[in-house]
C-alpha cells in the first residue's frame, strides 16, 4: 500500500472511513473533499493506471489518500474490497451502469457484507433511463440540462466552460451532499443505503433560481442579456 502524506486526523468527519474506488472527475473530486474533511479514505486504483491520468505524484485531487492497487477483475480483488468494505461508512464508485454489479462490487454483495455502508454512485445520466448507457462528457450533459445554452455573450454561440459546472458542480458536489445525509440518517437507523448521483440531476437544481426569474418574468431566455450572465457591466 503507498501512499500520498495524509493531513492530520482532525476535521468535522474525523473517525469516518470511506473506499473510493478509483476513477476520474467528480468521483474522486468528491473523495478529496472528504479526505479534506478529515474522513481516512482508501483510494482503490487499478495495478497498471492508463496514460490518461495524471501522475499521482503531481495529481492535487489525490490528495492525503491511502492508496492500494487492486485488480477487481480477479475474486482475489474483489474479496479484497469486501473485507475493507466490512469496516468501513462509505464506498464510491463511478463506473458506467452495472459495470460495478459484474466486477462483484455492487451495492448487494457491499451491503450484504455492511448492513449500515452508504454505498455512493456517481454517472453522467443516472443509473437508469433512455440515456444511461450513453457515453457522455461534461458539455453534453451541461447541453441537455439546458445550463449550456444560457452561458455566453449576447449575439455570441454558447461558451463552453471548464468541467466545473457539470463535473464537479452538478456532479461531485451533489454527490457529497448526498452520502453525507445518507451517513446523518444511517448514524441513527443503523441502516445503509445507495446515493445515486447524476450530473444531469445536480446541474439542473443548480439552474432553479434561473428558472424561477423566467417564470417571474424576470430572465429572458437569451444569451448575455440578464442580470447574471454579463448582460449588466457591474
Amino acid at each position: 500500500m503507498t501512499a500520498t502524506p495524509p493531513p492530520p486526523a482532525s476535521g468535522p468527519l474525523s473517525g469516518l472511513r470511506m473506499i473510493e474506488l478509483a476513477g476520474i472527475g467528480p468521483g474522486p473530486w468528491a473523495a478529496m473533499m472528504f479526505s479534506d474533511m478529515g474522513a481516512e479514505v482508501i483510494r482503490v486504483d487499478r495495478p497498471a493506471p492508463t496514460s490518461s491520468y495524471v501522475p499521482a505524484a503531481v495529481d492535487i485531487a489525490r490528495r492525503g489518500r491511502k492508496s492500494v492497487a487492486l485488480d477487481l477483475r480477479h475474486p482475489e480483488g474483489v474479496a479484497t474490497v469486501l473485507r475493507l468494505v466490512a469496516n468501513a461508512d462509505v464506498l464510491m464508485e463511478g463506473f458506467r451502469p452495472g459495470v460495478a454489479e459484474r466486477l462483484g462490487v455492487g451495492p448487494e454483495p457491499c451491503l450484504q457484507r455492511n448492513p449500515a455502508l452508504v454505498y455512493g454512485r456517481m454517472t453522467g445520466w443516472g443509473q437508469d433511463g433512455p440515456l444511461a448507457r450513453t457515453a457522455g462528457h461534461d458539455i453534453t450533459y451541461l447541453a441537455v440540462t439546458g445550463a449550456l445554452h444560457a452561458m455566453g455573450r449576447s449575439g455570441e454561440a454558447p461558451a463552453v466552460p471548464l468541467n466545473l459546472v457539470g463535473d464537479y458542480g452538478g456532479g461531485g458536489a451533489f454527490l457529497v451532499i448526498g452520502v453525507l445525509a445518507a451517513l446523518l440518517e444511517a448514524k441513527g437507523s443503523r441502516q445503509g443505503q445507495v446515493v445515486d448521483a447524476a450530473i444531469v440531476d445536480g446541474t439542473l437544481a443548480l439552474t432553479a433560481s434561473v428558472h424561477g426569474m423566467l417564470a417571474a418574468g424576470l430572465w429572458k431566455d437569451e444569451r448575455g442579456v440578464n442580470l447574471l450572465d454579463t448582460g449588466r457591466p457591474w
